[in-house]
């Protein structure tokens, strides 16, 4: 079992200043649930720390809850504000390095500045990676001018977590109790992660990973049938191997908002023991449910390790 204090966990958000969700972003909320959580957003000291040690976390790598810059229309207007964000972020790091990490805000509005902001995020701040919120003006990461911003991740040797955001195309007969993390955001994000699998992403960017969050977004449920459906299309050739191969090479994924030991099981063994991660998605979930969840869910010692620390480390690149 992960001793007391030595987990680290991937997906735990805050709000920069200006960046709060708008109500009308999240009007599928309770109301006295979302006076909680915009509570404990920009909160980044003892509060946080306080909920951390209960849950046995060591480490959380912070990141800017969405829609955050992605869902900022005006494209100088996002790239100040990930700027601003990111500093931000970088003072509460400087305040407790030992504990904290940081994920990029990027404002993929303009490819350019973000692959600069990405690298002074990285080179300068000592930041692990970036997390977008979903897609920027509507367009998916598989679309090719954001070729260059893959390249900075394959330079860099950082991961890129693709988090929910804003759906690029929310179908109107959508039931309103479906929106947000019930439903919507999950069948967004798997698609937007299926169309790097299926455009040939990784293919032009081999050293490209991806982490996402959720159990995987559904995805290591399906890998059987992706792979057996893709086959029969017109699309089949153009791939170099399977769907699934293609996911377990460049994809990782992390327990965020999902305390349950059966899908844990599947996803270790549809993904590979190295491909899963701890999370918590704080302070939308309960942190302290996740942390004794990992603690004392079905495992052996070794995957128990593996899952709440050393696959972050390798994958982070973590010196502790």
């Amino acid at each position: 079992m992960a001793t007391p204090a030595s987990l680290i966990a991937l997906e735990e958000h805050f709000a920069a200043p200006g960046l709060l969700p708008e109500a009308t972003e999240v009007s599928f909320f309770d109301p006295d649930q979302l006076v909680a959580i915009e509570r404990l957003l920009p909160e980044l000291a003892e509060e946080r720390l306080r909920a951390m040690d209960e849950a046995g976390i060591q480490i959380a790598v912070l990141s800017q809850t969405a829609p955050g810059v992605q869902g900022i229309h005006n494209t100088s207007e996002a790239v100040t504000c990930a700027h601003q964000a990111n500093n931000h972020l970088q003072r509460s790091l400087e305040l407790h390095p030992k504990r904290f990490r940081g994920f990029a805000a990027l404002a993929l509005q303009d490819v350019d500045a973000a692959c600069a902001e990405l690298s002074r995020c990285v080179e300068e701040l000592g930041f692990v990676g970036a997390l977008v919120n979903g897609c920027s003006q509507q367009r998916f990461l598989d679309d090719s001018g954001f070729a260059p911003f893959w390249r900075t991740l394959e330079r860099l040797k950082v991961p890129l977590y693709l988090h929910p955001g804003i759906p690029a195309e929310s179908p109107r007969s959508r039931l309103p109790q479906l929106e947000g993390a019930t439903w919507a955001w999950t069948a967004d994000t798997a698609e937007h992660a299926l169309r790097l699998v299926v455009s040939g992403v990784f293919e032009r960017h081999p050293d490209a990973q991806v982490i996402l969050g959720h159990m995987g977004e559904t995805l290591p449920f399906l890998l059987w049938r992706l792979d057996s459906r893709f086959a029969v299309t017109r699309y089949a050739s153009q791939l170099q191997g399977r769907p699934s191969e293609v996911i377990r090479r460049h994809i990782h994924i992390t327990t965020s908002g999902v305390c349950d030991p059966a899908p844990l099981r599947c996803a270790i063994e549809t993904m590979g023991i190295d491909r899963v991660l701890f999370a918590t998605d704080y302070p939308y979930e309960d942190i302290a449910l996740a942390g004794r969840w990992i603690q004392n869910t079905p495992l052996s010692a070794s995957e128990r390790e593996a899952i709440g620390y050393q696959n972050a480390r390798q994958l982070l690149k973590l010196n502790t």
